[in-house]
């Protein structure tokens, strides 16, 4: 192959080393907002929507308590949870001075996906005029609250959304989870553009932590609205948009965290559920369709094919005419990695793996795209109704 067409194939893999700076530049920062005054800081209802959390409840509930937020209730919607987690919520509710409210969520009405009915039920027993809607796997700094309320009374925003530092200790999280962030981040790279555009497709939220006013919430039709919607915080997002709301997307490492998964079924079971949809739903309506098959494409050709044909070139005669390519564009591949997995703040030395992960999250993708209408999570099993309805079905309620 000529030297000038290995070249122009490189482009690629040097436009995105590229362009990590300008998406480190980019990146508003939720810690440049004060936090009101007491006299002015408004009551928050703190939503946190819980099923079979007994292993993260107490960590998150202990964390929203510490906030040095003056006014706030914390409101704990157990949606029928089986492994102890209605126990240690009434114990530390007993022992939070009031803040802590539990309450026991209804059995799931027919059309309705299980967070979006533990969310709705949480704002019929809210008082405040600002609703945060956080899970339970998350964990707050004291600070969180303050910065967050600031950022919405500053940015005259209706909702404010932060992004948090992903916390991965597992080898499975640490090979995979960054390729799904790493997409994430692509398609959405300058935030600032993402806060300014009325392009809904444009637009992402995220459901780990949502700051809305209380009647913008209801002006929308709140989570009833998204009752059965796969992901939800997006659509949330997209219908604030729709109806000419403001919404504030910030990163927050520094003051939050969170572990979404703790092992390869967690993540294949919960990223099916998430993946194709999502995707989809940030695409023109067109390449809608297609677009989980793109992004498994572009993982296995850009982060497997060229150290692939490297270890090729090795052995095979035939591939030795790209053997210069393969060089360039695999150590292209490895420092965009080191530099994206110091950024997580992950070991360097999963990095050198980057190949495993792509190919593992390309299954995921294809899994995601071939699950159909089915749709499993939390013991639940949905079949999605073709007009977007959602049907429960099998196991559990």
């Amino acid at each position: 192959m000529p030297a000038g067409t290995q070249i122009i194939l490189s482009l690629p893999w040097v436009a995105l080393l590229l362009m990590m700076p300008l998406m480190l530049l980019r990146r508003p920062r939720l810690t440049t907002f004060a936090p009101p005054p007491p006299g002015g800081a408004p009551l928050v209802s703190i939503i946190v929507p819980a099923r079979n959390e007994a292993v993260n409840i107490s960590v998150c509930l202990a964390s929203l308590l510490n906030s040095d937020y003056p006014d706030f209730e914390i409101i704990v919607v157990n949606d029928g949870s089986s492994d102890g987690t209605e126990d240690i919520v009434r114990i530390l509710a007993e022992h939070s001075e009031g803040r802590i409210h539990l309450i026991e969520g209804e059995p799931l009405p027919e059309g309705w996906l299980g967070k979006p009915w533990a969310c709705w039920q949480g704002y019929q027993h809210a008082k405040g005029k600002l609703l945060l809607f956080t899970d339970a796997d998350t964990r707050h700094e004291e600070r969180l609250l303050g910065h967050a309320v600031g950022a919405l009374l500053i940015r005259r925003a209706d909702l404010v959304s932060v992004l948090p530092r992903q916390l991965m200790v597992g080898i499975w999280e640490r090979l995979i989870l960054p390729h799904i962030f790493a997409l994430i981040s692509l398609r959405f790279t300058n935030l600032e553009r993402v806060n300014r555009t009325r392009v809904p497709r444009h637009v992402i939220a995220n459901g780990q932590f949502m700051l809305v006013r209380r009647d913008v919430y209801e002006s929308i039709g709140g989570h009833e609205a998204l009752r059965a919607e796969i992901v939800e915080d997006q659509r949330f997002a997209q219908r604030m948009v729709i109806a000419g709301r403001q919404i504030f997307i910030a990163h927050a490492e520094t003051l939050m965290e969170t572990r979404m998964y703790r092992s390869l079924g967690g993540i294949i079971e919960g990223w099916t559920k998430n993946l194709a949809t999502g995707s989809r739903q940030a695409a023109p309506e067109w390449a809608a369709p297609f677009v989980p098959w793109i992004i498994a494409l572009f993982l296995t050709g850009m982060w497997v094919l060229p150290p692939l044909t490297l270890l090729l070139s090795l052995v095979t005669p035939l591939a030795g005419s790209v053997k210069g390519w393969s060089i360039a564009v695999t150590a292209a591949s490895v420092v965009f990695w080191l530099i994206g997995y110091a950024i997580q703040r992950v070991p360097l030395l999963f990095a050198l793996a980057y190949p495993i992960g792509a190919i593992a999250a390309a299954g995921i993708f294809i899994r995601s795209a071939l699950r159909g209408r089915r749709v499993g999570w939390k013991g639940r099993e949905y079949r999605m109704a073709p007009d977007g309805g959602a049907v429960e079905r099998a196991q559990g309620v």
